[in-house]
């Protein structure tokens, strides 16, 4: 089965999380699919950690289809390493009280959209879905990691006991348009982006970097994500989870150097070593993901990053307009 033959415009959606980051783009790709109604709660209407919130949502949505759960509390290493306990508790509750109560009001089917924070720290390169129990994973991201597992956890028991039909999905890195920007709480790509842009119109002589540079990561474009999603939500039905991936791993160091050269940076990098590199490694075996529903990432490194430079370079010339 396949996007093709799936009948999106029959699908009413509930897709949580659906005014963030990813979520922005699942809705437009699922608008563009022909959905026939996505319902996004906002934040300030539902809070999702709540059960009275989450039981009011499926009360009034009673013909949802399908739940998208992308709603998450995240950010990166400092943030992680700030909130750890905030990000485990968030997480852990809105993903057990969307999937209990989705299962009580027999909505066919739940996506549960979890990270490949998930994984063991020192985990064989590349992460196969079986490592995924095989080691505690990295110190900094554990808590996150450790709810959104649970969440998996949760979608196994559900299938074996309930025959409820929960699916699991491990997404890489992102990046891409409409990424989070916010010092305190951005991923590397904008946090290495904004650093960069900023330094280059004041004119500084270096940007500072977390860590060493040596650890490698794994991105994917938003874009391709969201079309991921869409067609792991119309074809995938089994408990296993499924890495979603661009396979195409690369050092931080290598990053910060691509990313100064396509903003035209030509200062120093510096790097504080102080700060943890997180997990040494990432790269997704994404060989399930293709076999399954076959998806495969469509957009190279390099344009991606593009993109995104290119989208908050406007948002930058917005904000200074007004």
């Amino acid at each position: 089965m396949d996007n093709q033959v799936f009948d999106w415009r029959s699908q009413r959606v509930i897709v949580t999380g659906g005014n963030g980051f990813l979520g922005r783009h699942l809705v437009d790709h699922l608008r563009s699919l022909g959905a026939a109604e996505i319902v996004v709660p906002r934040s300030r209407d539902y809070d999702l950690r709540e059960k009275e919130a989450v039981v009011r949502l499926y009360e009034q949505n009673p013909d949802a289809t399908m739940v998208i759960h992308l709603a998450a509390t995240v950010g990166g290493i400092g943030a992680n390493r700030e909130h750890p306990g905030l990000f485990f508790y968030d997480n852990m509750m809105m993903g057990t009280l969307l999937l209990e109560y989705a299962r009580r009001f027999n909505i066919p089917k739940f996506v549960g959209i979890g990270t490949v924070c998930s994984y063991p720290k020192y985990t064989p390169v590349p992460f196969k879905e079986e490592d995924i129990w095989d080691g505690y994973p990295e110190e900094t991201n554990a808590p996150y990691g450790l709810a959104k597992k649970m969440l998996m956890v949760q979608s196994q028991a559900y299938r074996a006991e309930y025959g409820y039909n929960a699916i699991h999905l491990l997404p890489v890195n992102l990046y891409g348009p409409g990424d989070n920007f916010d010092p305190k709480s951005a991923h590397v790509i904008p946090d290495m982006i904004r650093k960069m842009m900023d330094a280059k119109a004041q004119n500084l002589p270096f940007v500072t970097l977390f860590g060493d540079g040596t650890p490698t990561r794994e991105f994917l474009y938003v874009k391709d994500a969201a079309e991921a999603i869409a067609r792991a939500a119309a074809a995938y039905n089994a408990p296993e989870p499924v890495n979603i991936g661009s396979s195409f791993e690369i050092s931080i160091k290598e990053l910060a150097e691509t990313i100064a050269t396509l903003v035209g940076f030509q200062g120093e990098l510096r790097w504080d070593t102080s700060k943890p590199n997180g997990q040494p490694r990432r790269k997704l075996d994404v060989s399930r993901a293709e076999h399954e529903f076959g998806f495969r990432s469509f957009t190279t490194f390099e344009n991606g990053l593009r993109e995104t430079i290119v989208w908050y370079t406007q948002q930058q010339i917005s904000l200074s307009m007004t």
